[in-house]
């Protein structure tokens, strides 16, 4: 029955994405593109830096449910935090397709049921493609803090 709730939650947000599109009229967007190596799913994610870390973000792109729905999830649970809790969420999303280990002490939000992707290895990258694309935004950061 949860695997049905989850399902449910991946299909809602592959079909109905959320902040997909590209912000615009903003200045300063950081847009960083990025290819699934091993599908070819495509993405470009635009992040709105604030004062205190991400303001705004959002993601175009094309690919697998698996692929579109991360990509969804993502942007809504990284909208208003730090580059430090962006971080902690992108490990803790790492570990939980990884290893199927679900942190208590980390909210991924919807996510979260992406956990079943844990046991289909194959689809590793497509969970992770838009957090390995954040991946090259902090580094870029912590280049730019040296």
């Amino acid at each position: 029955m949860l695997d049905d709730l989850y399902r449910q939650i991946v299909m809602d947000h592959a079909k109905y994405k959320r902040n997909y599109g590209k912000l615009e009229g903003q200045k300063g967007v950081h847009t960083i593109l990025y290819k699934n190596p091993t599908c070819g799913d495509v993405m470009v994610l635009y992040i709105q830096l604030g004062e205190n870390g991400i303001e705004d973000l959002s993601f175009e792109g094309e690919g697998c449910s698996i692929s579109m729905a991360s990509c969804s999830m993502m942007t809504e649970l990284l909208k208003i935090n730090t580059v430090k809790e962006c971080r902690e969420k992108r490990e803790a999303f790492e570990r939980l397709i990884r290893d199927g280990e679900l942190k208590d002490d980390v909210d991924l939000g919807d996510a979260a049921s992406l956990q079943g992707v844990h046991r289909l290895r194959a689809r590793h990258n497509c969970a992770l493609m838009p957090w390995q694309a954040l991946d090259k935004w902090l580094e870029e950061q912590e280049i730019g803090n040296h």
